[in-house]
């Protein structure tokens, strides 16, 4: 059985432990309602101008050139990995590049092989992961979520862009945790380039019969709505992933308090265990030495 000095001494560090986890519990929540608020603003002008062009682009002549949804054999691949700067947030950064990893080998394993896999990490995490893996990697974007906002966001949708219209990408993924809600964040997996065309499904839900007035043209004005939707696109899955990541921090926080709560209760139970069996031992050696003494 440990002594009183350690179990004492555990104690205190448990205490300390567990007002730090508070502190990064309070601070995660802060960030969450902040975080939360933008992606919910955002989602509904995302949903609505991906609305806007299949509506728009569902009646241009098949002549109509869009360069941004151009298939041709993927031949390098850019995958785009979204984790975090920092850790202690739970299985958030682990999730995310185990579902990068796995998509490379169920995908694009040949591409892999030849060593046509870039990855473009948005987060710290994520750049240690694959550097380590010795994949070509691009660092000009690592640290986009120290300042999280649309123009900082918007050069990296075009570096993604502007390689697949020049050919240097032949495909481009976007990998990245949804936000749901506090305890919940979904895996993504989506194509970013070329863009997919609408399933029927799809484009009979969400293709309505709307009648536009187009000025200057309709070929015009999807050469400039493509562009904008994708790189809102981009910046919606880094406005996701910021909330994910607030709310996995917060959660995993939660439970490492309420585990050091649990920790203390036991060892403060054997703290007092430990004191009365030293208590007991000392009456023992007193009673006995007055037996000794006695008998003499």
């Amino acid at each position: 059985m440990a002594n009183l000095k350690e179990v004492k001494n555990r104690i205190k560090s448990v205490i300390s432990t567990q007002q730090i986890t508070k502190a990064m519990k309070m601070v995660a929540a802060a960030k969450l309602r902040r975080a939360q608020d933008r992606i919910i603003q955002m989602r509904p002008y995302a949903n609505k101008l991906s609305v806007i062009l299949s509506n728009v682009s569902s009646g241009v002549e098949d002549d109509t050139v869009n360069e941004y949804a151009e298939v041709r054999p993927v031949k390098k691949v850019l995958l785009v990995v979204i984790t975090s700067d920092r850790g202690l947030c739970g299985a958030f950064n682990s999730n995310i590049c185990k579902t990068a990893s796995s998509l490379i080998k169920e995908k694009y394993q040949d591409q892999n092989d030849n060593s046509n896999v870039y990855i473009l990490p948005i987060g710290k995490k994520g750049l240690d992961y694959f550097k380590k893996r010795n994949y070509p990697i691009i660092e000009d974007y690592v640290t986009l979520f120290g300042h999280l906002n649309f123009d900082e966001v918007r050069k990296a949708a075009e570096m993604a862009m502007n390689g697949y219209k020049s050919g240097e990408f032949d495909a481009v993924e976007l990998v990245y945790n949804e936000f749901k809600n506090v305890a919940t964040q979904i895996l993504r997996k989506e194509q970013f380039l070329p863009i997919a065309p609408p399933a029927e499904e799809e484009k009979e839900t969400s293709v309505t019969n709307v009648d536009y007035i187009f000025e200057p043209s309709k070929e015009i004005i999807i050469e400039e709505l493509i562009p904008k939707s994708l790189k809102v696109q981009f910046y919606k899955a880094l406005l996701e992933s910021n909330a994910s990541e607030q709310g996995s921090r917060m959660t995993a926080m939660d439970k490492a308090t309420e585990n050091a709560s649990e920790l203390l209760k036991e060892l403060r139970l054997t703290y007092n265990r430990t004191r009365q069996a030293a208590i007991t031992k000392e009456i023992l050696e007193i009673v006995g030495g007055a037996e000794a003494l006695a008998s003499n």
